[in-house]
């Protein structure tokens, strides 16, 4: 009788230090998720009060100005506007299109396809300025020749967040479940037909969430624009893609340089601009993600 009451006395010590560690375990995360959201709100509130006085219609109609009471950002809006509009032009099609090649017809067995899914996810780790790096080389000054313009940058950011577009694209095809697949097949539909009319738009709500996220990274970039010719004073908003440009990442640095505190208040009231901007595409791509997701 002692032996079996010692054995369940131990399984019980063990019990309740299993349980002691996972509640340890579970405080620290809380603390640690607490903590971080404090840091954040403390920036968040900060800036926001820095740059209430300059939180109006003037900021976001008046270009960059030698006076600080008179400049604005409408230049940089519409540079970003240009910029990233672009770039999202030229990635969606791309990257949407290599995550369907990869997920639906490529061969894994082919060493070709093999070494493009391993570039691809090594390339989404790259940091930002090589990418700025690699478009001085090759985009404005190489074999393409674009120039410091709107299209060189957008060339740019494209490459920058195409591979996160595609792991992201082919995240959500791999969610649609292979039985669809099959019956379409069985009715008579072809390989095309079933990845364009049944796979596709499944997978929709994954991809435009994905492709959202990747242009919210592109927009608050900085670092390989100031390469790509990005100005830090324009009085003037871009025409077409081989104008010259500036963005709300590049204004608010030059802002920010400036030795008048009233400059550090306008670029205080532009980051709560390009935070709103970033707050409202994540909620378009969250409302996606529960609105039209399914429940396989």
């Amino acid at each position: 009788m002692s032996t079996g009451s010692d054995s369940s006395r131990g399984t019980m010590t063990k019990k309740r230090g299993g349980d002691l560690a996972e509640s340890a375990f579970r405080a620290l995360l809380v603390f640690s998720m607490a903590l971080a959201l404090l840091v954040l709100a403390t920036l968040l509130i900060q800036v926001t009060l820095k740059g209430w006085p300059r939180l109006n219609l003037a900021l976001l109609t008046n270009f960059p100005s030698s006076l600080p009471a008179r400049a604005g950002g409408q230049s940089a809006i519409f540079g970003t506007i240009w910029v990233v509009g672009t770039a999202a032009v030229l990635t969606i099609p791309t990257g949407v299109a290599a995550a369907i090649y990869l997920e639906e017809y490529a061969d894994q067995t082919r060493w070709y396809n093999r070494l493009l899914e391993l570039n691809i996810q090594n390339l989404a780790g790259v940091p930002s300025i090589i990418y700025g790096i690699l478009g001085l080389g090759l985009i404005v000054r190489g074999f393409l020749g674009f120039g410091f313009s709107v299209r060189a940058a957008a060339v740019t950011l494209s490459l920058l967040i195409l591979p996160t577009v595609i792991i992201a694209s082919r995240e959500a095809l791999r969610g649609v479940p292979g039985s669809l697949r099959l019956a379409s097949l069985a009715l008579g539909a072809t390989k095309w037909q079933t990845t364009w009319k049944q796979v596709l738009p499944a997978a929709i709500p994954g991809i435009a969430t994905g492709t959202i996220l990747a242009l919210s990274r592109a927009i608050g970039e900085a670092a390989p624009l100031v390469l790509l010719g990005g100005l830090t004073f324009i009085t003037f908003n871009p025409t077409g893609l081989q104008s010259a440009f500036t963005v709300l990442p590049i204004q608010i640095f030059n802002y920010i340089q400036r030795p008048q505190d009233e400059y550090r208040v306008v670029a205080a009231a532009l980051i709560v601009v390009l935070l709103v901007i970033l707050l409202l595409m994540n909620s378009v791509a969250i409302f996606l993600r529960n609105r039209f997701s399914k429940e396989w």
